[in-house]
């Protein structure tokens, strides 16, 4: 029996599937097929690299700033075995949010799309603690004097030898999440390997022990696993925590060639490579996919796909029972889970058994409680927050302070509780009201409103602004802005969108901007955001 004392470790465990299953496809992306044997080999190569970088040390931070593609998860393999931590980027954000999250995140290497060069030569003056950066070949130019081509250190330097930091390897190694959350700028969620691991094995029906145990997970690797494919970005939870939970059962993850959400592309790399289960964020994706099946019934054969989960946004029983007219055997699972807090409750949905919008069992390690402290009384009507106990991040990186407010302990056990507040039925079932904060979330992207409103305040004719979600078919909930002009001023709607997208990304400026004549704040200054929002719905209808 292969252990180690501190825990689970995703470099070991891919490594040992790459020895029980080499030829077994690990990647795909159009003609692209890289078997698990290919993909320990090239992440051996780049993790070779990392190591021999001049002041390489443990855990370092390596950036993913890329879209969906193998390299994602292939530099991700590589970066744990190094013993380096990861850090997600969100290929949307703006120069000045870049900057913050590789600061704040110590980064010291980046791996991006040569469709970024543009926006990392722009900004490297600014993160000087970057030593290393590895451009990905995706056809936008040819790669910068100041960057590693991704192949020469890949497949340069790829070995069978498998590689490893003079520190080793740890379950206390950390993969960072950074997430929008409900409090402004990006916070890095530090999970440890090992509870990671747990996490999501905890899905597994053949479930393998706490300490690691490689003997074990070899004897559950009889043959191939399934084959994922993420439709939400990998560089969210969401997506990346699907997909390796996938790879840690030996199965394979196939990423679509574009780099937007496209229902027919989804639909089509479905039955040209019989996924079996995909990662989506709920009806922001699930009503194109069901718009494009009822447009085109019969176009396509989605009988491989078993599995669909998602997490973090609303997914409306009537898209789910849209779903199942296509394809009856679908298992869809709802998640009701965040960055901090993984699996707090769900809602399957089958053929054979309804589930309603957002109402989810909660398991034995969850509690609902209240802002004083107290257990929501089912039935009762009142709100709490949802609170999940067991293995769970060890904090925010660099923000004590944060980590505090939502890891807390509660009659002697750690809770997460990350600001889902719910509601308790009477048969104990929980119905999920939402982030507090005000927060939005459009399209599985959180936007927290204070922050574009301090944005569109800067702009010479605005005097006030106010934030909000909209119901949207398409995003779920789309932005809008009203706003107060300054005396005299004239408010032109494409000129405010154009100057948020010009300091933020562009998921957070606003669809529609609504000009009014006061935004009534009160004597402390606080906004009523309910009735700005019923404004703002009346204003689009």
């Amino acid at each position: 029996m292969t252990t180690s004392p501190t825990g689970w470790n995703f470099a070991d465990v891919w490594e040992n599937v790459a020895r029980q299953l080499p030829d077994a496809l690990a990647q795909q992306q159009g003609d692209r097929a890289i078997t698990w044997a290919e993909t320990n080999r090239r992440a051996n190569g780049l993790a070779a690299t990392l190591l021999a970088t001049p002041g390489a040390a443990e855990q370092d931070k390596v950036a993913q700033y890329l879209y969906n593609c193998p390299e994602y998860l292939e530099s991700t393999f590589a970066a744990f075995k190094a013993g380096c931590a990861t850090v997600n980027t969100n290929y949307r954000y703006a120069a000045d949010e870049l900057v913050y999250l590789w600061d704040n995140g110590d980064v010291t290497a980046v791996v991006f799309h040569g469709a970024f060069a543009e926006q990392c030569a722009a900004i490297r003056d600014r993160v000087p603690r970057v030593r290393t950066w590895f451009w990905v070949d995706d056809g936008h130019g040819a790669c910068p004097d100041w960057a590693t081509p991704y192949e020469e250190a890949a497949a340069g330097a790829a070995t069978d030898d498998d590689v490893s930091g003079p520190w080793g390897r740890s379950g206390d190694h950390l993969l960072l999440l950074y997430t929008g959350g409900t409090t402004g700028m990006p916070k890095g969620v530090m999970w440890r390997q090992d509870d990671l691991f747990g996490v999501l094995d905890a899905n597994n029906k053949r479930r393998l022990p706490p300490e690691q145990d490689l003997d074990a997970h070899a004897d559950r690797l009889a043959k191939p696993g399934p084959r994922n494919m993420p439709g939400a970005p990998l560089m969210h939870g969401t997506g990346l925590f699907n997909a390796i939970s996938n790879l840690m059962i030996g199965g394979s993850v196939t990423t679509m060639a574009g780099w937007h959400f496209d229902a027919a592309e989804f639909l089509s790399t479905i039955e040209q490579y019989r996924i079996n289960s995909t990662s989506i964020v709920g009806d922001a994706f699930a009503k194109p996919i069901v718009r494009a099946l009822d447009a085109e019934p019969g176009r396509w054969d989605i009988s491989s796909l078993r599995v669909i989960v998602s997490s973090g946004v609303i997914w409306s029983k009537e898209t789910k029972a849209g779903l199942l007219r296509h394809n009856d055997r679908l298992i869809m699972v709802d998640s009701l889970g965040s960055s901090e807090a993984i699996g707090m409750a769900t809602n399957t949905t089958t053929a054979e058994s309804g589930g309603d919008t957002a109402k989810f069992e909660i398991g034995s390690d969850t509690r609902i409680i209240t802002d004083d402290g107290r257990d929501v009384v089912p039935g009762s009507g009142e709100r709490g927050r949802v609170a999940l106990r067991g293995r769970t991040p060890i904090g925010y990186y660099r923000d004590e302070a944060k980590s505090a407010q939502t890891f807390v302990t509660i009659d002697g056990h750690r809770y997460s509780i990350p600001g889902d507040y719910a509601t308790v039925e009477a048969d104990g079932t929980v119905t999920l009201l939402g982030r507090g904060s005000q927060c939005i979330n459009t399209g599985g992207e959180k936007v927290y409103p204070e922050e574009v409103e301090e944005c569109l305040k800067l702009h010479p004719t605005v005097d006030d602004a106010a934030v909000v979600g909209v119901p949207d078919d398409r995003w779920g909930e789309a932005v809008n802005a009203l706003v107060q002009p300054h005396p005299g001023a004239v408010i032109d709607p494409a000129e405010l969108i154009a100057h948020v997208k010009a300091h933020l990304a562009g998921y957070k400026a606003p669809k529609r901007i609504v000009e009014i004549a006061s935004l009534g704040r009160a004597a402390n200054g606080k906004l009523d955001y309910r009735a700005l929002t019923a404004a703002a719905v009346a204003h689009s209808d």
